[in-house]
């Protein structure tokens, strides 16, 4: 479990934080909690993992993809402003793809592939573990039970992903030189959408959530989305040993 997971704030009653400590307090969940620090991902980055271990990480994160273009619909459906929604739903355009261009979920199919599954294995979802459906799941129906600011601010991890990503397509090109490259384009692509989609997401959070419960509130979605990442790894860790 990382330091700061599960956590909870006590809601107060009081003067709201300034924005520049709201930021932080956001800022500071990823700090202690994003699961760039769960020791799947760790052992991933030292090259340390088995062809296995990667194939089923790939195979379990799959369902992820394509349940987050069903959590930003529903996302897409609370928010309360035509241009809000205008900008949301490049995201469900960047997962399912449309006419003009391929999505994140054909992506990450294509690099199932090249690490060793076929299309139709990783479609199946032969491979995923309960937990990792389980923990999906929780956080579309977060999505759907929660305000719609608390289920923007969950998607905040985004915050922290580009620098993660760039390093997870460096290590994969040169600790695991069995994987071909050309099925990186997943990783590639999410180094210009992740930090548009982040640039949106936190300056509606930061400028709607008004009182100093809805910021604690925001604070607390997030940290939940990072115990839904380690809790993934903590499954996918357990289901293939090293």
């Amino acid at each position: 479990m990382p330091k700061g997971g599960l956590a909870r704030v006590s809601h107060e009653a009081g003067k709201p934080w300034s924005r520049e400590e709201f930021k932080e307090r956001l800022i500071n969940v990823g700090r202690s909690s994003y699961h760039d620090k769960h020791p799947f991902h760790v052992a991933m980055h030292e090259g340390t993992l088995s062809r296995e271990q990667i194939r089923g990480w790939v195979a379990n994160r799959y369902y992820y993809q394509i349940s987050v273009p069903i959590k930003d619909a529903v996302i897409l459906s609370k928010l309360p402003t035509r241009e809000f929604r205008r900008e949301w739903i490049q995201r469900i355009i960047d997962h399912d793809g449309n006419d003009e261009q391929e999505g994140g979920i054909e992506a990450w199919l294509r690099l199932g592939e090249v690490v060793g599954l076929s299309r139709e294995e990783v479609l199946s979802e032969e491979h995923v573990v309960p937990a990792v459906r389980f923990s999906v799941d929780a956080y579309v129906n977060f999505a759907k039970e929660k305000p719609w600011l608390e289920a923007v601010a969950s998607s905040l991890t985004e915050l922290f992903s580009p620098i993660l990503i760039s390093e997870r397509i460096k290590i994969l090109e040169r600790l695991y030189p069995w994987i071909d490259h050309s099925g990186l384009g997943y990783f590639r692509n999410r180094l210009t959408q992740a930090p548009r989609d982040t640039k949106f997401a936190l300056h509606v959070v930061l400028d709607h959530c008004e009182t100093l419960k809805e910021q604690q509130l925001a604070v607390e979605a997030l940290q939940f989305k990072c115990d839904v990442l380690w809790a993934q790894l903590d499954a996918i860790e357990k289901a293939f040993p090293n």
